[in-house]
Parts: C-alpha cells; structure tokens; sequence
C-alpha cells in the first residue's frame, strides 16, 4: 500500500500510533538505525501525520521521555504535599518512581540508552524538567533531615544525585533474563537507599595496633 493509498487516521489516535510505533523501533533497531519512513510505515500514517506532530526524529524521541517525566514529575508532587512523616513520603516517592518505570521500562530504557544523542533545545528542555523532579526530591529530604528523620552528615544534594544517578544507569546492567524482575530490583534499591538515608552517621572502625 502506498502513502497515498492509506487511510486517514484520525489526528490524536495518529500521534499515539507514532509514539508506539517509535518507542518499538526504537527498542529494536536502535534510535539512530531507525528511519522516519520506517516509523511511517510501521504505524501506518503519512509522513505528512509524523511531521505535523513532530518536527524531527530528535524530537519524537524527547517527546517520548518528556511526557513520562512529565508524569513522574507529577506523581511527585502529590507525595511530597500529602501529609505525614518526610520518611514516610520519602519511602512512597522512590517505590512510585521504580513502579512508573516499570510500567514503561521499554520507552524509558530507550531514552537512557540514546539520550547522549540530543542536543540543543531539545536537550536543553529535558535538563530543565529532570531539574525540577530533582529539587522536588531534594526538598523533600531536607525536610526529613531537618525533622531529623535521615541523616545530617551528608548533603541533600549528594543524597539526591547519587540515588538518581544509580537509577538512570540500571538499563547498562539489569537484564530481563536474570533471577530479578524489575520490580523485585526496585523493591531491593528502595531498601538499600532509605537504609543508607536514615540514622546518624557511622563512625569507622579503626584498627588496633
């Protein structure tokens, strides 16, 4: 069938087919091998559809992950501003954050696995949303310092950036094949993390002489 020949696909239900279309593609082939008139083809719109939703591959790429941060970013907020304990919260935010990325593990490892490849404004967008789900976490960790929850010895900064870190980095060495599912490894990166958060410093043991 042609280009020409397809039949129109109403405008919201073609932006949705692209996306699922893209995020497969992706995941395949890889970003940068994946073509825009593969993406056409496979989910089955005009060209004409893929460019009025999207200028470029680049940013069919980033309006992938910029929409699950955008929910990440929201799911957030609503934990941080109920009521309760800063460790309470605190626990509920990075169990929610590793149950969202297991509800959309394939797009987000895509993302992980190509995001070096955008640049510019594109790039530029995203480091002003990833800052915003960050000082939201941060803020939320001070509050437990300052209420004496987690420890005071290391920064809040240091806390957030390592934690955050660790998770963009787990698509390099988790495999779906190994004897964790996702949300087993969660369960056991939440733990390891509140437990490292909470309590007064450990002093080192020295040696005897």
């Amino acid at each position: 069938m042609t280009e020409q020949d397809r039949p129109r696909v109403p405008r919201g239900q073609a932006r949705d087919r692209i996306v699922a279309a893209a995020t497969d593609l992706f995941a395949r082939l890889g970003y940068e091998a994946t073509t825009t008139r593969q993406i056409v083809e496979a989910a089955q719109v005009t060209k004409g559809a893929l460019y009025h939703w999207f200028s470029s591959k680049e940013e069919l790429l980033t309006s992938i992950y910029r929409e699950l941060l955008a929910e990440q970013t929201a799911r957030l907020e609503t934990i941080a501003a109920a009521d309760g304990p800063a460790d309470v919260r605190l626990h509920r935010a990075v169990s929610d954050l590793f149950a969202h990325m297991d509800e959309h593990a394939e797009p987000l490892t895509v993302w992980a696995r190509s995001m070096h490849l955008v640049a510019g404004e594109h790039a530029a967008a995203v480091r002003a949303e990833r800052r915003r789900y960050q000082h939201l976490f941060q803020d939320l960790v001070e509050e437990g310092q300052k209420a004496g929850a987690f420890r005071p010895d290391v920064p809040a900064s240091v806390i957030t950036n390592t934690f955050l870190s660790s998770v963009v980095q787990i698509h390099r060495w988790f495999r779906s094949q190994g004897p964790l599912t996702r949300r087993e490894l969660g369960e056991q990166m939440v733990s390891l993390f509140l437990d490292g958060v909470r309590g007064t410093a450990l002093t080192p043991q020295l040696p005897e002489y």
